[in-house]
């Protein structure tokens, strides 16, 4: 039975009571939204248990403790904006209100964000984007978390290994092998990646899964061109330039997100090398813009604004024991930037 008293958590009553987290902050606070009979009911079940609230442990009751905290990479990025459309969605269905952070994937900066949300007395954060493939460097932040869910606070993340939430996991892996091995089968032997910050769990995912690819068809990862720069559309821009200087022979440029793959249509276009015809191009994430773009994008679908609701939702549910796991699936969108390999001296 929960200890009475404020170690009491207002998911002890919600569970308790059977109702959500949400309701129970609504029929605590006299919010709008909740009947009369439900409300009579976790007043009660809370009287019983001994809850007493705290700026924490009232999660979701209202003021500040209404609002949820999403931190994210890049805020003018499509993946980013559409995962906090689907936060905002599940939000609004809920009566709550969402703060948005932006971390410029710097660790120290989404350190200072979280921090602040905290102090903030927000009742839920999220986090989705990459993580960071030092444990060192995500350390502080999984301790940050920890101490706000001891306290009543609940978290989800989205893309994240090590910081022992809740987590929605993008098919990053999978995406890659797939991106891999469309190209193969079009005869592409001399890949290009424009990769991405190299640090950042999501970048070592995606290439991995690419490489794997290439050596389930017996090809050597070695032969793979590897060129990081930032995970933006101007580090596209930045990767493609390095690309056609060191390797000009390259027939396919895989970007691994949708944003650096504009990047690299934005150089080969000036450039008046024409895709696919002399160059492919494949991306990922599927962006809005995607299906847009000229030539349109052969790129891996992830449902991102689901995952902004996933994650949500994760956050909302009675704390586990363990922290859930919830996998995205991925499907490969195949369009007018790829084509079969060009024939020698074409």
């Amino acid at each position: 039975m929960p200890r009475p008293g404020p170690r009491l958590r207002l998911v002890d009553v919600a569970e308790r009571a059977g109702v959500s987290l949400a309701t129970a902050s609504r029929a605590l606070a006299g919010r709008e939204g909740v009947s009369e009979e439900v409300a009579r009911h976790v007043r009660q079940v809370s009287r019983e248990l001994g809850y007493v609230a705290n700026p924490y442990a009232r999660t979701l009751a209202g003021g500040a403790s209404s609002t949820v905290g999403l931190i994210v990479h890049q805020i003018d990025d499509p993946y980013f904006s559409e995962i906090a459309s689907g936060v905002l969605q599940v939000a609004a269905e809920e009566g709550l209100l969402v703060q948005i952070a932006h971390s410029g994937r710097d660790p120290e900066n989404e350190l200072r964000q979280l921090r602040h949300l905290i102090a903030q007395q927000v009742g839920i954060i999220l986090i989705a984007g990459s993580g960071y493939d030092d444990p060192r460097v995500e350390a502080e932040a999984r301790a940050e978390l920890a101490g706000f869910q001891r306290s009543g606070g609940r978290v989800a993340v989205i893309g994240r290994h090590a910081l022992g939430v809740d987590a929605v996991v993008p098919d990053n892996e999978a995406g890659g092998r797939a991106i891999g091995a469309h190209l193969l089968a079009l005869g592409h032997r001399r890949i290009a990646v424009a990769a991405g910050t190299p640090g950042l769990t999501t970048v070592a995912d995606r290439l991995a899964g690419v490489t794997a690819a290439l050596a389930a068809h017996g090809h050597s990862p070695d032969d793979l061109a590897v060129v990081h720069s930032d995970f933006t559309r101007d580090g596209g821009r930045v990767a493609t330039e390095r690309i056609l200087h060191h390797h000009p022979e390259s027939t396919a440029i895989i970007a691994l997100n949708d944003a650096m793959a504009i990047g690299v249509l934005s150089v080969l276009r000036s450039r008046r090398i024409p895709v696919p015809e002399r160059v492919s191009v494949v991306g990922f994430d599927d962006v809005s813009v995607a299906a847009d773009l000229a030539p349109s994008l052969t790129t891996v679908r992830l449902p991102m604004t689901e995952m902004g609701r996933m994650a949500l939702t994760l956050a909302l549910k009675p704390r586990s024991t363990r922290p859930r796991r919830r996998s995205t699936g991925h499907t490969l969108i195949v369009r007018d930037s790829t084509g079969p390999v060009p024939a020698p001296g074409g």
